[in-house]
């Protein structure tokens, strides 16, 4: 049966570094010094150092106004009508860049008229016609282009979109699949003095991948997909649509349950083929980073790819694995090195991808 392929990943992010006027402002939300002196540790100890948004942030954190446009105000954050509305109004911009990224990685540029199928993800906004029907008309895409949307399945929706893509060339040798990630995580910040809401917000980033899968041989060969639940921990990651946008539970249990998880279920994850040279692993977080290292018993420079996204944009959702298989695809490695890809999300679930460089 013909070989799916990465061809390859165009990324793009918002032009607001966020991070360090996150932190100052999250500390005017702690009620007293003990807890603003934990979230300061955790800060220092996230492995984080830059994340963007479409919000463009003052440099007054214990203003009124926490951006320049005042989306977010204190005691008046926006409902999730208003979020939804600046979703709408921002998402196509970061796709169009992301698209243009992907263009300038392929030998023959992006051919929009070549494109088959479409398949966008996000869990972080919808609207309808949707951002799916807004790349059909900016890119002059073929009416007749089969779209799909995988929506609201959280960080690990990326392998279910590479998942479809691999089915639709499988079985369509000829389609070109266009696949879109992306998430404006930053839409849903919540005003909380709850300390472990606070650093789930502190992870969060937005961002944009472009990713073109085909039977063409180049790029990363999409070998096997596998999903493994764990058991008894649905309540560890959780995403509900509240009124003031959407509420996300990220439990600082996780990491403990994915080292359990994985430690008892490696051989069925990894599955058959030759040990993996490269570990391209969601970085949900530091801590979730460690966890995956001990019970696969990687080494320090396994997953240097996944911390390096991290430091540079934090957890982007859905399109942060992305982030990673594009540094490998422009490292110049040696055709055939075998790879594992390996996401979480709710359920817990985790996703997990075989492949090798072409």
């Amino acid at each position: 049966m013909t070989d799916a392929y990465l061809n390859a990943v165009g990324t793009s992010v918002p032009p607001h570094d966020v991070h360090q006027s996150f932190l100052r402002f999250a500390a005017t939300l702690l009620p007293d010094d003990r807890q603003r002196r934990l979230f300061a540790r955790m800060a220092d100890r996230s492995g984080i150092t830059h994340r963007y948004s479409t919000i463009d942030t003052i440099t007054d954190p214990a203003g009124a106004e926490l951006d320049h446009d005042g989306f977010y105000r204190r005691g008046d954050f926006p409902s999730t009508k208003a979020r939804m509305q600046r979703f709408e109004a921002t998402a196509l911009p970061l796709a169009r860049d992301a698209i243009a990224s992907l263009g300038s990685r392929l030998s023959g540029g992006f051919v929009a008229s070549g494109i088959t199928h479409l398949v966008v993800t996000s869990c972080t906004g919808f609207f309808a016609p949707g951002l799916d029907l807004q790349l059909v008309a900016a890119l002059g895409l073929p009416s007749s282009v089969e779209r799909t949307m995988v929506g609201f399945m959280g960080c690990y929706a990326a392998f279910n979109a590479l998942k479809l893509a691999r089915h639709i060339v499988r079985s369509e040798p000829s389609a070109r699949v266009l696949l879109v990630n992306l998430e404006l995580c930053t839409l849903h910040l919540q005003e909380t003095a709850d300390l472990e809401q606070i650093l789930s917000f502190m992870v969060f980033a937005d961002g944009c991948t472009a990713s073109l899968v085909s039977a063409d041989p180049h790029g990363l060969v999409l070998d096997r997909f596998h999903a493994e639940l764990i058991p008894d921990t649905d309540p560890l990651i959780t995403w509900h649509i509240g009124d003031l946008g959407f509420d996300m539970l990220l439990s600082g249990q996780v990491p403990g349950a994915i080292a359990t998880g994985l430690g008892g279920n490696a051989d069925r994850i990894l599955g058959p083929g030759p040990a993996p040279s490269l570990w391209a692993v969601h970085p949900g977080g530091r801590s979730v980073l460690d966890a995956v290292a001990g019970a696969l018993s990687l080494d320090a420079d396994d997953l240097a790819d996944s911390r390096a996204v991290l430091d540079k944009f934090g957890n982007m959702s859905s399109c942060t694995i992305l982030f990673v298989l594009d540094r490998m695809l422009r490292a110049g490695l040696e055709p055939g090195t075998p790879g594992i890809a390996m996401g979480f999300g709710p359920g817990l679930v985790a996703e997990t991808l075989r492949f090798r460089m072409a």
